[in-house]
């Protein structure tokens, strides 16, 4: 693992850095900087236009796709600076960082035409419907249809904990497309659009007061027939190259926000007196040695990602089983240092939250940044793969163990 970037790097580096210095707002690096709601709003309607005149949005993309055909370093620095910065990076998560890639790798040049501009200028909005309620961590068992009529797709079924669904313009949709193949065999992977009769979406209000996951039903949706990326029944394939999309040039920059939130803590501890207690004290230095952990795996990633050893995998299985649990070991240590204070309500309800995709509640429902990081946390061990799948993969791909027994019919 070599943690020395090479000068063409650092030189990039000079410029990002000067490019963000020039277009944030003035006073933004200054200590204390702060933005009334208004100048919020103001700031996140012209950005995302500002990232895109500057070519910064999907800048590894390849430059005849309207990409900068960045290099994976360049990518990273690129990350690593908007990071330090605590600058927004992207226009979409799902567009920039999933789909979009997948289209670009498997897609026709009718679909690349078709939808990766509009993904450049933030103009489309997605969300991925993989999940189903009875198909999570074994999604190869998914039961939502899609049958051929003429040009059209017909889609049948029920996806579950799609994330901003309620403003997506268009879902990634994996859809059975042969019944009768083997499991992995049958399934396609379609660009549905989302605002038409017979979707139906319903969001599901989580303990914390926020709704960003959601319900979708699709009763005789319409899709048209050109709109499957990479072939029919070719999915499987497809959708592994989408989840391995969620890693790579952010291997450096993920543990920050858990260093934030660690300082956090460290702080609430502070002032409620409880630093001297030895127990404590012991927990957080255990808290602050995992977060590194994570920073080191995540230059693990990177160096093999630019030595093409082909270990992502079992890495991200790895980080992600790592990382989950300690996030979740750090929230019920914030919670015990609140103490009774964490049993109630104190946040501000709407106000916004300075750590990174925390949900803000409802004004009726008022989680301080503490208490909606911890409710988040309880997720975190299940979505992208449970805890108990990642250990699978380890202890198959990596220690040769057999593999799992399935469950045999009475």
């Amino acid at each position: 693992m070599d943690l020395t970037y090479p000068p063409e790097a650092e030189a990039f580096r000079l410029t990002i850095r000067a490019w963000l210095e020039e277009n944030l707002p003035q006073g933004w690096f200054e200590p204390g900087f702060f933005q009334s709601e208004d100048e919020r709003k103001d700031f996140n309607q012209t950005w995302t236009a500002k990232l895109f005149a500057g070519g910064w949005i999907c800048a590894g993309w390849p430059v005849e796709y309207g990409g900068k055909g960045l290099s994976l370093l360049e990518q990273v620095v690129l990350n690593e600076e908007f990071a330090s910065a605590g600058a927004p990076m992207r226009a979409d998560f799902f567009g920039d960082t999933l789909v979009g890639p997948t289209i670009l790798q498997w897609g026709t040049e009718e679909q690349k035409r078709e939808f990766i501009p509009g993904i450049l200028q933030g103009k489309i909005a997605w969300c991925q419907g993989f999940s189903e309620p009875n198909s999570g961590s074994d999604l190869a068992s998914l039961k939502t249809s899609a049958v051929l009529d003429g040009d059209e797709w017909i889609i049948n079924g029920q996806k579950v904990w799609t994330t901003q669904a309620q403003h997506a313009d268009y879902v990634f949709l994996m859809c059975r497309t042969d019944p009768d193949a083997p499991q992995h065999a049958g399934i396609s992977y379609l660009l549905v659009p989302m605002r038409q009769a017979g979707v139906d979406v319903r969001p599901i209000t989580q303990v914390d007061g926020s709704a960003e996951f959601n319900e979708v039903f699709f009763t005789n949706v319409r899709c048209p027939k050109g709109n499957v990326v990479g072939g029919v029944n070719n999915g499987w394939k497809v959708a592994m190259t989408t989840l391995g999309f969620e890693r790579g040039s952010s291997s450096t920059t993920g543990h920050r926000r858990f260093l934030k939130e660690w300082q956090i803590i460290v702080d609430e501890a502070k002032q409620r007196e409880k630093n001297a207690d030895l127990r404590v004290r012991d927990n957080l230095v255990r808290a602050w040695q995992k977060v590194k952990i994570m920073e080191i795996n995540g230059y693990r990633s990177l160096t093999d990602s630019l030595n093409n050893t082909h270990d992502a995998a079992l890495l991200g299985a790895c980080n992600k089983m790592f990382w989950s649990e300690a996030h979740r070991a750090s929230m019920e240590l914030a919670i015990n240092i609140l103490g009774m204070d964490g049993q109630i309500l104190t946040g501000q309800g709407d106000a916004e939250s300075s750590l990174p995709g925390m949900g803000r509640g409802r004004a009726d429902y008022p989680v301080s940044e503490l208490q909606a990081s911890f409710f988040f946390s309880r997720s975190e061990t299940i979505w992208g793969g449970t805890a108990e799948i990642q250990r699978n993969i380890i202890g198959e791909r990596a220690l040769g163990l057999p593999k799992e027994p399935k469950p045999q019919a009475v």
